[in-house]
This record gives C-alpha cells, sequence and structure tokens, in this order.
C-alpha cells in the first residue's frame, strides 16, 4: 500500500446492549487487556479482545479525545473498524 492510499482513521463503535457511547471516526483508540495497555491504529490486523475494567481512549483530531470508564468488555478490530461490547 502506498503513502496515499493509506487510511488515517479508524470507525469506531462502543455501545452496551442497550445505549451507544460512541459512533464515528477517530484516529486511534487505547484500552487494557490481559497483557496491558495497548492502542489500535489504522491498517490495525484483525484482532478480538477481553478487555479489563479500566478507560477506553478514543483519540481523534489534534488533542480531541474521550474518555469512558469500563468494567469489563470485548473489542473486535477488522478492516479499520474497531467495535467495542461493553457489559456482556
Amino acid at each position: 500500500m502506498t503513502e496515499q492510499t493509506k487510511v488515517s482513521t479508524l470507525h469506531i463503535k462502543i455501545h452496551s446492549p442497550y445505549r451507544t457511547y460512541f459512533d464515528g471516526l477517530a484516529s486511534s483508540i487505547s484500552a487494557t487487556n490481559d497483557t496491558g495497555l495497548f492502542d489500535v491504529l489504522p491498517e490495525h490486523h484483525k484482532f478480538m479482545t477481553i478487555l479489563n475494567e479500566g478507560e477506553v481512549v478514543v483519540r481523534g483530531d489534534g488533542d480531541a479525545k474521550q474518555v469512558y470508564k469500563i468494567d469489563r468488555g470485548i473489542m473486535h478490530v477488522r478492516n479499520n473498524q474497531v467495535v467495542v461490547f461493553l457489559d456482556v
């Protein structure tokens, strides 16, 4: 893939059975699993993990970020799309 065709954003959806917390584009998402803190950036490989209690941080342009405190969740990453299921 050339520099001209690289994707610079991810589509991220964070939701629980009864509420959507975030649904939009962002430059990265960070969370914690059993191995520690990790980041997901555009062009990330397919990935699925169980999230530990802590914070999920969604970063937009510049210094913009949104922080969500969670008890538990599951994250699935595929084709520049990140889905986080909470309260499962």
